[in-house]
């Protein structure tokens, strides 16, 4: 039995009295159109002259050769943009080779472009060579596809080539704006080859007419998402990744490992510009497609969109496009629509009329439909927003602030609200903080968080919520306010926690690298974003979480520093402007003596190097110099010698002047950098001092004669002041080296460590004197 035809389940034999009850029913023959009108047989079409569409394959199949070829391309660009690097083991020019590759790659592809993008293998290969298509490539490949764009864009495999050509159009539609055309070889009787810009407008006509449908289509709705981008970059999502794919589709594309460029141009390139700039006739077309919307859909059939996992999204980008063009307040708007005619109630003055809509409250709760409101909430006009808020937040916000879903809405509504609003939003929610903990719903506290920062409002009343969700009642139960918030438990959990793992504690902490790792809690990302937030509060309010950071134990604050969510807390701490700065320097101080603990280990290394520039010249050497007894211990940790980089022990050491100095220039240096980027100054003459007697008594042990020359010509007293820092540092590493050459070529004394002090002065400062370069 074929496979194909085998179903899952127990197999029933049918029994013989079924098959006398039931007997086959004969169905009617169709008739053709021809025999109705009595034509003869030779004349009538027989069924192999009778076009037939494919679905799956509309535009016929792809050879088998053609698509073991193109598996070959695919695993050479996977090579490419994966593990080999460019440049690497090729005798020639990586690009050129590569631009040989892609050659016969593309002619190979020439005129089976629309079979390729339907074939279920052969489709993420045309995405992967996208990325590494030129601008004159991308327009034939672009052209190639045009008059059939409805139903690839339908397709389930052609859909995702369109979608990814109108992702990487955009930097081509950029450059054509600011001027830079490829060079089109002449073409010989194929016609003109229209601009990438151009070939988007023609595509966007060619899908306007069924942009109803295609918004609601399973495959095509994530192209118009993608073609709504380009045409309208200033809506971007802060996360498009999820706004142009599903999570399934999504997870999918990243088992298809990284897709980007392989030529080591665009690779150096890197960002060529932060803001594309896109052509006047694209805002206009992203104005027809929410015309179109306007007028072929009515209202009950708008809102229904709402609910559709499929038309959702892109009702959403519509919305982001409608109040871009500022068309929200028009009446029939499509935010009108949504809203259940809020806007015409804003422009007709007759807000004293509007009642809540049962519409509205399922928008709230529903899994889907609620992200659509988020966008209301963020994008709707600000009248339109109080209405809003009044109707359908305020006096439910207890309620809706701990649902699984509306809380997400009512985080997004906190975001815009005045300083009346959040004074009202404190006062309701006073009683429903310690639930939200309970639950782990965190946003509508950090949404409350944030907007008070913003507006420097109501920042006590919001002390005291965060104190009364994990009930700190005392001064001294909010000197654990930290690994509360943290573990995002209430006070008596934590507590019992806390005892049932000392308990239960059979091997004691290692020192320095658990410390609190071994009570077994992991600080989560909500409790470490809700400490951010609070840092950046007033000082008489983010005063509390630096005091019980102050009070944890130095085990306690090193494991925090070395794990990735809780580390940063301490970045927000030394770069908040609204933390003063006698608390930064007193976090840097307080780490003195455990400083190579922390610094041994990849998130704590960070956090030491951030400590280490925020200090100033004095503090940094407080930090040098309690490292000095640390300094082999440094330099045996696989990330602590990094740090220990920064420190140059030996020449604080040796010559604490000259350290302080070079320090000093590296302050400056990293200031001009940061301002204006200028050339690089000349180095200072150095001047030798004048010899000067010894007031010291000679050391014991015999001196050797290199030694003599270098005491008798400089004296062992010589101003460091006089030298630069740089010049100290360069002359320290070369000494050794002049020794060797005095010796070697048997010099004077006296002349001979003056040429040697010349050819220091004379070489570049980034290389030794046998030409190699300073590490």
């Amino acid at each position: 039995m074929p496979l194909e035809n085998r179903k899952r389940g127990k197999k029933h034999k049918k029994q013989p009295q079924e098959e006398e009850n039931f007997p086959e029913v004969q169905r009617p023959i169709p008739v053709s159109e021809h025999e109705l009108i009595g034509e003869p047989s030779w004349i009538r079409p027989t069924a192999e002259h009778i076009p037939e569409t494919n679905p799956e394959a509309p535009f016929g199949y792809v050879d088998v050769d053609v698509k073991a070829y193109f598996r070959t391309v695919d695993i050479q660009i996977r090579d490419w943009q994966g593990t080999h690097k460019a440049g690497e083991d090729d005798d020639t020019d990586p690009n050129e080779q590569r631009h040989l590759f892609f050659v016969a790659a593309l002619t190979e592809m020439g005129g089976k472009e629309k079979q390729l993008a339907t074939d279920p293998d052969c489709s993420v290969i045309l995405e992967r060579m996208a990325y590494s298509m030129d601008d004159f490539v991308r327009r034939v490949f672009v052209d190639s596809l045009a008059g059939s764009y409805e139903l690839l864009v339908r397709h389930r495999f052609a859909s995702h080539v369109c979608q990814t050509l109108f992702t990487v159009a955009r930097d081509t539609v950029s450059r054509e704006m600011r001027g830079i055309l490829p060079d089109v070889p002449e073409a010989s009787g194929k016609g003109e080859l229209r601009t990438l810009t151009q070939l988007i407008l023609d595509a966007s006509e060619e899908l306007l007419p069924s942009f109803c449908s295609l918004i609601m289509d399973p495959f095509a709705s994530h192209v118009i998402r993608a073609l709504l981008l380009l045409l309208s970059p200033n809506i971007t999502p802060s996360d498009e990744a999820s706004a142009l794919r599903s999570k399934k589709s999504a997870t999918w594309k990243s088992r298809q490992g990284p897709m980007k460029s392989v030529f080591v141009e665009d690779r150096i390139k890197g960002k060529e510009a932060l803001v594309k700039r896109t052509p006047a006739e694209f805002r206009q077309l992203a104005r027809r497609f929410v015309e179109t919307l306007r007028t072929e859909l009515g209202e009950n059939e708008v809102r229904a969109l709402a609910a559709n996992k499929v038309a959702s999204p892109g009702l959403q980008m519509l919305l982001e496009v409608e109040a871009d063009q500022d068309m929200a307040k028009d009446h029939g708007s499509l935010m009108d629509k949504v809203t259940v005619g809020i806007i015409t109630a804003c422009r007709d003055d007759s807000t004293s009329l509007v009642e809540p809509s049962d519409y509205l409250n399922t928008l709230l709760r529903d899994p889907t439909s609620s992200h659509l409101l988020e966008t209301i909430v963020l994008r709707s006009p600000i009248d339109a927003f109080a209405i809003l808020w009044s109707t359908y937040f305020k006096g439910k916000l207890a309620r809706l602030a701990s649902h699984p879903v509306a809380n997400f809405v009512v985080a997004k509504a906190l975001e815009r609200v005045s300083v009346d609003q959040l004074s009202e939003a404190c006062s309701e929610l006073e009683g429903s903080w310690n639930k939200m903990i309970k639950t782990s719903r965190t946003g509508v506290l950090r949404a409350i968080i944030d907007r008070g920062a913003t507006l420097h409002a109501s920042e006590a009343e919001i002390s005291q919520a965060v104190f009364s969700a994990f009930d700190l009642a005392t001064t001294e139960d909010r000197k654990l306010l930290v690994p509360c918030v943290l573990y995002l438990m209430t006070l008596e959990v934590y507590i019992l926690s806390q005892a049932a793992l000392t308990t239960n504690r059979k091997a004691p902490p290692k020192p320095g690298k658990t410390g609190a790792s071994n009570n077994g809690l992991e600080p989560k990302i909500q409790g470490a974003i809700l400490l951010q937030s609070l840092l950046r509060l007033s000082e008489p309010q983010n005063q509390l979480v630096i005091d019980s950071i102050s009070s944890l134990s130095m085990e306690e604050r090193i494991y925090l520093a070395h794990d990735p969510t809780s580390s940063r807390v301490y970045d927000v701490l030394l770069e908040s402007p609204n933390v003063p700065s006698k608390v930064k320097r007193q976090f840097v101080l307080n780490f003195i003596g455990h400083y190579h603990l922390l610094v041994d280990d990849r998130i704590g290394s960070r956090i030491g190097d951030r400590c280490w520039a925020y200090a100033d010249t004095y503090l940094k050497e407080k930090v040098a110099r309690s490292l000095i007894s640390h300094e082999q211990f440094l330099a045996g940790s696989f990330y602590g010698k990094f740090f220990a980089r920064n420190l140059n022990l030996y020449l604080l050491q040796r010559k604490p002047e000259d350290w302080r100095n070079m320090q000093a220039g590296r302050k400056r240096a990293q200031d001009q950098a940061n301002a204006v980027a200028s050339e690089p100054l000349p180095p200072k003459p150095m001047t030798v001092p004048p010899s000067q007697p010894s007031k010291r008594k000679r050391k014991v042990q015999p001196e050797d004669e290199i030694d003599a020359v270098f005491n008798a010509t400089l004296g062992k007293r010589i101003k460091k002041a006089a030298l630069d820092s740089t010049e100290a540092i360069i002359l320290e590493e070369r000494l050794p080296e002049a020794k060797r050459d005095i010796k070697s070529n048997k010099k004077d004394e006296s002349g001979g460590l003056q040429d040697v002090l010349g050819a220091i002065r004379a070489a570049p400062k980034g290389e030794e004197a046998g030409g190699k370069k300073r590490h």
